[in-house]
């Protein structure tokens, strides 16, 4: 079974002052609705489809949004809630989210400018920890000129697992450019995963992040993600599976059995998620 744990479902409309840098680093792409999206993800077997949220940019996708683009999916998806922690209604958003049957959060700091190490929001993590609802976080670099960098750095997730062992979360893109030090966080924390969305596209990065995720032996932490619209699924699987096809001696392969692992993961039952 192929999860797909990183999909959008924000338009422009939800981009606030993110818009003018995202349409400059990915140009102009056509609005993403779910009829679209039901069509794309034929090449998966379930999908987790999240939006965006970033307060003082203006960047929000609601939770009703989402909840009405999963119902109007044709597939088997499942929908994670975008939240800010320096909301001050962060709380009562997560409420909401759960109540209208959305199963996880995502979370921007990069772009949101919160730290999750900060005292202030341990009552957040203890909440999805208790509740047991998992997190895709935005690690690694960003298109917008507005990004904190230092907030993404796969460091500040050992910060947050150690604080917060029992919460379940998965770091996005290997943290790009540093996937050295998440492979070395993931090596650590229990409950710490890493899609590897956009892996494939920057051939050295990609090669790079692999062979240290086998040498490291982290390869059953590593979660398949297409960052759709961005990307397609198959876009994603056919380039991974290229990467494992392609002869890199005198360097060490990446092996077969590495990418078609990733590829058939279990990935709801990692995240304690049940299948739609």
């Amino acid at each position: 079974m192929i999860v797909d744990v990183h999909t959008h479902c924000n338009t422009s409309a939800h981009h606030g002052r993110y818009e003018k840098d995202r349409a400059r680093i990915y140009g102009d792409r056509p609005e993403n609705p779910p009829d679209a999206y039901s069509e794309a993800m034929k090449d998966v077997d379930v999908s987790i489809v999240v939006g965006l949220r970033a307060t003082r940019l203006g960047v929000a996708t609601p939770n009703e949004y989402i909840a009405d683009f999963v119902r109007q999916t044709t597939g088997r998806t499942i929908g994670y809630m975008a939240l800010d922690l320096s909301d001050d209604d962060v709380m009562d958003q997560l409420e909401d989210g759960l109540a209208r049957g959305l199963k996880g959060v995502k979370l921007y700091p990069i772009l949101a400018g919160f730290d999750v190490r900060e005292p202030r929001h341990d009552d957040f993590f203890r909440e999805v920890a208790r509740l047991g609802v998992p997190l895709l976080i935005h690690t690694g670099t960003s298109a917008s000129a507005d990004a904190i960098l230092e907030l993404s750095h796969p460091l500040v997730y050992d910060g947050l697992a150690r604080r917060h062992p029992d919460v379940r979360m998965v770091l996005a893109h290997m943290s790009h450019p540093w996937q050295r030090e998440c492979v070395i966080v993931l090596r650590k924390h229990a409950n710490v995963y890493a899609d590897v969305s956009a892996m494939w596209l920057r051939t050295m990065e990609g090669y790079q992040a692999m062979v240290r995720a086998q040498e490291w032996d982290v390869v059953h932490k590593l979660v398949f993600g297409s960052d759709y619209p961005i990307w397609t699924p198959r876009q994603g699987i056919d380039g991974l599976r290229a990467m494992a096809a392609r002869d890199w001696s005198p360097f060490p392969a990446i092996e077969t059995e590495t990418i078609e692992s990733i590829l058939d993961r279990d990935s709801l039952a990692l995240l304690g998620l049940e299948a739609p």
